[in-house]
């Protein structure tokens, strides 16, 4: 049946309110005390590494596994209490692809329809408008055999979406896609917080967490380590960058020099007559141009650069991105 009460959350606007989630395999503690409140109508990212617990809290939130201590509800229904009624309310679209490779794309979504109680015209309906909306008619009626691991991901997710449920989460949903599929699939998740869902997010991809996220919860080790939109996220570890591109090298040691007398700051210069300073007053750009013009300085690129989150990982976590997500 297609949750019947969706319309009448008990909190609309707190899509997920988990506090102090635990959760034990064996003696490996795979989340420690994870507290999250994400706003309705909101993409929320959760980010980490392969072993982070990103997956684990996902299975809690979505009542697959059950807090060791903790608690947490989605719209205001308790997830252990009321499980019942929390699995009207969500999709879940996993790590690996749950459509049933023996059927075509059409019979998959035929099937999961009928499951969710819509009579056999209304499942046609439904199936022919997800399978357009996701790009899949040409396909409908091809074994899956065929399909490309994009062509996959998009139906797992368009079975998710069956009972237009108000929360989605999606576990690591591009892992595995070419560029091109992962794009499209960017897009997608777009349209579905367009049209009114919330959208929980768990990526190893931090580019993918910056491009989508409202907000971004960094997890390692089983614990949030920090939180806040991707902005504050790259404000908190530091100051932006202004790089200069010389047009002469042999006119570096004037520049730099002229660059730590206006900023008070160390410049790192490259060979090629690259300039690189730390700038916390971005105010403070047009003096150091003028100065350097009245020293004759002539320049081929100004640019201004921000953090990114690569930097923001490196930050909080002192580990390279290359050796987590691996």
């Amino acid at each position: 049946m297609i949750h019947p009460i969706s319309s009448s959350l008990r909190n609309s606007r707190l899509a997920v309110e988990a506090v102090g989630l635990v959760k034990y395999f064996g003696e490996n503690k795979a989340v420690d005390g994870v507290t999250l409140n994400i706003e309705a109508g909101r993409i929320y990212g959760v980010l980490g590494p392969n072993g982070a617990g990103k997956t684990t809290t996902i299975s809690m939130l979505s009542t697959l596994l059950r807090p060791d201590a903790g608690h947490a509800s989605i719209f205001g229904y308790d997830t252990v209490r009321e499980a019942h009624i929390v699995r009207q309310l969500i999709g879940l679209t996993g790590q690996y692809a749950s459509v049933d490779e023996k059927l075509s794309a059409t019979e998959n979504l035929f099937l999961f329809s009928r499951l969710l109680g819509l009579s056999r015209a209304e499942a046609k309906k439904k199936s022919a408008g997800l399978l357009e909306s996701f790009g899949l008619t040409e396909a409908a009626k091809r074994p899956l055999s065929k399909f490309s691991g994009g062509m996959r991901r998009r139906l797992d997710l368009a079975a998710s979406l069956i009972a237009q449920p108000p929360l989605i989460f999606l576990d690591e949903p591009t892992t595995g896609l070419d560029p091109r599929t992962r794009l499209q699939m960017w897009d997608t998740i777009r349209q579905l917080v367009g049209s009114g869902s919330t959208v929980l997010l768990t990526t190893q991809y931090l580019d993918e967490a910056d491009q989508l996220a409202d907000r971004i919860a960094v997890i390692d080790t089983g614990r949030v380590i920090a939180e806040g939109t991707p902005a504050e996220l790259k404000a908190s570890v530091g100051v932006a960058a202004l790089e200069l591109q010389l047009r002469s090298a042999a006119q570096a040691q004037t520049a730099s020099e002229t660059i730590r007398h206006m900023l008070r700051v160390e410049c790192h210069v490259s060979p090629e007559g690259r300039i690189t300073a730390p700038l916390a007053d971005p105010g403070l750009i047009t003096d150091v141009l003028l100065a350097l013009r009245n020293h004759h300085i002539d320049l081929l690129e100004v640019s201004v650069k921000s953090p990114t989150l690569d930097e923001v990982f490196m930050a909080i976590t002192g580990k390279e991105k290359q050796k987590v997500y691996a």
